[in-house]
C-alpha cells in the first residue's frame, strides 16, 4: 500500500488556476468600479483581488495544498484546537475564582481602604432639587380636559 507524502502536481495546478481566476475576476470588477468613478472602492477591490496571486507566488498555496491533504497536519490542528480549548477553560475558571491561589490569599490578608466616598452612592438629583409644583387651576366644568389634566398631574407636568 503506497503512502502519498505530497499532493500530486494536478492538485497544485488546480489551486493555482483557481487563485488566478479569482484574481482576474476581482481585477475586472475593480476596472468596472473605477469606470463608475468610484476610485477608492476600485483600489480596495484591486488590493483584495491581488492577494490570491500573491499567495501563489510566495508558495503559500503549495504549503496549503501539502497541509490540506496531510493527515498529520490535521492531527496537529486538532492538538492545537484542544490546547486552545484547555487554555480558554482554565482562564475562565481562574477569572471566576478571582485569580490564582496566591492572589486570593493576598487579597484576603490585604485590607483595602474604602474606595467609594460615603455619599457617592446617593443619587445626585434628589427631591430637593425639583421645582415646587403649583396647584392646578380649578377646572371650569370642562370634562373633556379633566382626563388630560389628571394624566399631566400623574407625570408631574
Amino acid at each position: 500500500m503506497p503512502v502519498a507524502t505530497a499532493p500530486c502536481l494536478e492538485d497544485r495546478m488546480i489551486a493555482e488556476t483557481v487563485c488566478s481566476a479569482v484574481s482576474a475576476a476581482g481585477l475586472g470588477i475593480a476596472v468596472i468600479t473605477a469606470y463608475r468613478k468610484r476610485f477608492l472602492a476600485a483600489a480596495r477591490i484591486a488590493a483584495y483581488s491581488l492577494v490570491p496571486v500573491g499567495l501563489v507566488m510566495t508558495g503559500v498555496v503549495d504549503w496549503l495544498a501539502d497541509t490540506a491533504f496531510s493527515p498529520t497536519a490535521w492531527a496537529g490542528f486538532a492538538v492545537l484546537g484542544l490546547s486552545w480549548v484547555l487554555f480558554a477553560t482554565t482562564r475562565t475558571v481562574e477569572r471566576r475564582r478571582g485569580g490564582s491561589r496566591k492572589e486570593r490569599k493576598a487579597a484576603r490578608t490585604a485590607t483595602a481602604p474604602e474606595a467609594v466616598a460615603p455619599r457617592a452612592s446617593a443619587p445626585s438629583l434628589g427631591q430637593g432639587t425639583r421645582p415646587a409644583t403649583r396647584p392646578a387651576p380649578a377646572s371650569r366644568g370642562d370634562d373633556d380636559f379633566s382626563d388630560i389634566e389628571a394624566i399631566l398631574k400623574k407625570h408631574g407636568i
